[in-house]
């Protein structure tokens, strides 16, 4: 999240009244991601997170809000897009796309432990079953096609190392898309970016005892994609060790046993998760690379680390996944 667009006070507080979401009380710019003017509103109804899109359109909107509505009205802790007197949940703020949704409780988790790491499995898989009827598509429009068109263009910006690496990992994984495994992949509404920082864990009554998620939030990455991917990105983060981006074992058999305990992996999942698992790496190195070498301006900005998933691609290219009978049912 960052703030590229400024919204003041005054306009903040007519568009909030306009959707009957109360007085605004309190506006604050979010730090952290790159994509998207974020605002932590308060208002005296309600506290919310205010969105203006800077890189999705209207037409594309739709897609990720009504998936966050389908997703809540099945049960899964999501934010809810508020609508206006038509029900439209993909409102104009400063002549830019904009959406308002509930602000979750709790906080983020970022050394997340075997309990969390539990329910966050889970629940992804819960959120995959809750996604099978919803009836609109749209791709995952950072998967292999646009890893296609980007790495050429970054290429010019990285060592002679990166590029290889880039060239021959982007090759494995066009072929991988080429497989009869491949295509029998269960498919359906994806997240695509639930890391430790988009999702919200509170404990009972202030207690230190077991975490409770409290819900997954962010969804601006989401598309149609295989579920394996899905748990990919998140093995790849909440299961690693950050520092050099080796598998944590005790935790990625705690994320994919819970996951599966849900919704078993089928023999196709099995057999491509180590595959997949260097995909998600590639996806997020990429993304990181394109985002440092040709960054947009913005008022509030926190870039991250593109070697960080090199790091990762190396180990999951090193050190295969391996799936045991107690995460596969």
């Amino acid at each position: 999240m960052a703030v590229y667009t400024e919204v003041s006070f005054d306009e903040a507080t007519e568009f909030l009244q306009g959707l009957q979401l109360g007085t605004l009380q309190t506006l604050a710019g979010c730090s952290g991601g790159i994509e998207n003017t974020n605002y932590f509103v308060t208002t005296d109804v309600a506290p919310y997170v205010l969105t203006l899109f800077e890189r999705l359109s209207m037409e594309q909107l739709p897609f990720y809000l009504r998936l966050m509505k389908h997703l809540a009205h099945h049960g899964i802790p999501v934010p809810n897009p508020a609508t206006n007197h038509d029900g439209d949940v993909v409102h104009t703020l400063q002549g830019k796309p904009t959406a308002v949704v509930n602000r979750l409780r709790g906080k983020s988790e970022l050394a997340p432990t075997v309990a969390h790491c539990k329910q966050v499995g889970a629940m992804l898989a819960r959120m995959h079953l809750a996604g099978r009827d919803f009836n609109m598509l749209q791709p995952n429009l950072r998967a292999l096609a646009w890893w296609n068109e980007t790495v050429p263009v970054i290429l010019p910006f990285v060592s002679q190392e990166q590029a290889a690496a880039l060239c021959s990992e982007l090759a494995y994984q066009n072929h991988v898309s080429t497989l009869s495994a491949y295509s029998a992949l269960p498919r359906g509404p994806i997240h695509g970016d639930l890391f430790r920082d988009n999702v919200m864990f509170e404990t009972a009554d202030g207690q230190a005892t077991e975490p409770i998620l409290a819900g997954f939030f962010d969804f601006y990455f989401a598309g149609i994609d295989t579920w394996l991917f899905d748990i990919s990105v998140c093995l790849n983060d909440w299961c690693i060790d950050l520092a050099t981006g080796a598998s944590d074992e005790e935790r990625t058999g705690a994320f994919l046993s819970a996951y599966a305990n849900v919704r078993p992996l089928q023999a196709q999942e099995r057999q491509l998760l180590p595959a997949m698992a260097r995909a998600a790496a590639l996806r997020f190195w990429i993304s990181r690379l394109w985002d440092l070498y040709l960054p947009r301006e913005a008022a509030v900005l926190q870039a991250h680390d593109p070697e960080h998933f090199q790091r990762v691609l190396r180990q999951r290219i090193l050190y295969p996944l391996t799936l045991t009978p107690t995460t596969t049912a």
